[in-house]
């Protein structure tokens, strides 16, 4: 006789019982939203990594985000369902490169986004988030010259807000950059009243159409305060679960991608490798375990707490 599991009481069993906590992402799938401690951006996951007394974090998002919860924690266990949760912007910038690149520029401030590795993070001088990039980068005096890494999307824009230059890496996200302006046009030629809001990790021409540009948090943030409107909105779809939920009878539409023709939306590959089944067998062997090189973490450590200190 087939047995089904009751994921979802067996998580919450284990969690009890090893004293752990679930911090997911708002790009997770919505089973795994439902049964975490925790949802949100990565602004919000690092600051509830900081200050969680569970004995074990299990972290359903991505390997970096896993990484950050670690170098947070050195003492804790910290887990992530699957390994291959990878990111495609943190890929877009190895450490090899970007090195060289930064003792180039000794006079410059290193910022560095959040979506990037523990080495990339160990080169940098502040890590900021898309919900504090601005207030990071105008904390740095105005002759003080800036590299900013790995996104260059993100980066456009903070200049274009801040009127500061950077000099910019030439990384991106693979989901927010493929957004279809001509299915978006479409799009708004179908439903005119749309508001249409997206993430600044999209490309320059995306954000010269939206209303509101802002991070993950600020975007549900947006909605739940206009939820008498209806809505494109410009990242990844796992962000419609939360959102919704907020605001059940607001019309929310997912912006497609430029290859996706299967569904009306725009997902992370990375971000769906976690699956209930990978997170239930993650908290009950307590692996795969996230490691980070003690010098690496010691030296990521600074630029993350001056993030959240500036963050308060």
């Amino acid at each position: 006789m087939f047995f089904e599991m009751d994921y979802a009481k067996e998580i919450a069993r284990l969690k009890k019982e090893k004293n752990a906590v679930i911090l997911a992402h708002y790009y997770q799938r919505p089973e795994i939203q439902d049964v975490a401690d925790y949802v949100g951006d990565s602004l919000g996951l690092s600051q509830q990594a900081a200050q969680t007394d569970a004995d074990m974090i299990v972290f359903a998002g991505v390997h970096f985000m896993a990484e950050t919860a670690k170098i947070l924690n050195p003492a804790k266990k910290v887990v992530l369902p699957d390994l291959n949760a990878g990111c495609s912007l943190a890929d877009s910038c190895p450490a090899s490169l970007f090195e060289p690149f930064v003792k180039a520029h000794p006079d410059h401030v290193v910022i560095t986004y959040i979506n990037c590795s523990a080495e990339i993070k160990a080169l940098s001088d502040i890590v900021c988030t898309s919900s504090n990039a601005l207030k990071i980068v105008n904390s740095v005096p105005k002759e003080t010259p800036i590299i900013f890494a790995p996104d260059k999307n993100l980066g456009n824009y903070i200049m274009s807000q801040t009127g500061r230059e950077m000099l910019l890496w030439d990384g991106s996200c693979i989901v927010h950059e493929a957004f279809s302006m001509d299915k978006l046009l479409n799009l708004h030629q179908e439903h005119p009243e749309a508001v249409i809001i997206a993430h600044p990790e999209s490309e320059t021409h995306i954000l010269k159409t939206a209303q509101y540009i802002g991070s993950t948090a600020g975007m549900i943030n947006y909605v739940k305060q206009h939820s008498d409107k209806k809505f494109i909105v410009g990242t990844e779809a796992g962000i419609l679960h939360e959102m919704q939920k907020e605001v059940p009878g607001t019309e929310l539409i997912p912006l497609p991608s430029k290859e996706n023709n299967t569904c009306a939306c725009s997902e992370c590959a990375y971000m769906k490798v976690n699956t209930m089944q990978k997170l239930y067998d993650c908290l009950l062997n307590e692996t795969p375990e996230i490691h980070v090189d003690e010098k690496i973490m010691d030296r990521a450590l600074l630029p993350i707490e001056r993030m959240l200190e500036l963050s308060k």
